[in-house]
């Protein structure tokens, strides 16, 4: 196994750098069917896919929103904007966080968007958080290059053909234990406003 540790590392900043959100304004103005919004988040989030096979959002799993309370139901068979920023961010947390979860997070901003009288814009909440995530990519490429070079510091005394694999499993470990330290305190967070209500 022979892989270019300089290449790899400048693909994944390379890959950083180019991360994006859908901007609100791509989002089309009109009330879209089931068939539209899919396609339009296939469109949209195509980037983020691993593989060619995997499914951005089905028909299912828009159906198992809407009866897991994670999404309010369409009117008329119709999904508005706000449906699609919801469905957005329940498409980043899905990979995180369990339907539960996602369900307890989400609850408190349908019911102030989803009604009669909307106390929430979900657009300005959306680019809100959109905006101060892009500013944490310049911080997160300089921690990413940080792991990556301690563990190029690691395993030195290893044979040569033990030591490549050794460096890199070093790294996906320590960019591991940072996603897990952040998922259990989001547990914990959606934990402590769960059991307050």
């Amino acid at each position: 196994m022979k892989i270019d540790s300089n290449d790899l590392l400048s693909s994944i900043l390379e890959s950083i750098s180019r991360i994006d959100y859908v901007h609100p304004g791509d989002i089309p103005n009109i009330d879209l069917y089931m068939d539209q919004v899919t396609t339009f988040m296939d469109e949209q989030l195509t980037s983020t896919k691993r593989y060619d096979s995997d499914k951005i959002l089905t028909k299912t799993m828009i159906n198992n929103y809407v009866k897991n309370n994670l999404l309010p139901a369409p009117t008329k068979k119709k999904y508005t904007k706000e449906h699609v920023l919801m469905l957005i961010f329940i498409y980043y947390f899905k990979n995180i966080l369990s339907i539960k979860d996602i369900e307890s997070l989400l609850t408190p901003i349908t019911e102030k968007c989803f009604c009669d009288n909307p106390t929430l814009d979900i657009t300005a909440l959306y680019e809100k958080i959109c905006r101060s995530e892009k500013e944490q990519i310049d911080p997160l490429i300089e921690h990413i290059k940080s792991c990556f070079e301690k563990s190029e510091q690691m395993f030195l005394e290893e044979p040569e053909e033990d030591r490549e694999y050794l460096q890199l499993f070093s790294f996906i470990c320590s960019l591991s234990f940072d996603v897990y330290v952040k998922k259990l305190l989001i547990e914990k967070i959606i934990d402590g406003f769960s059991n307050q209500e």
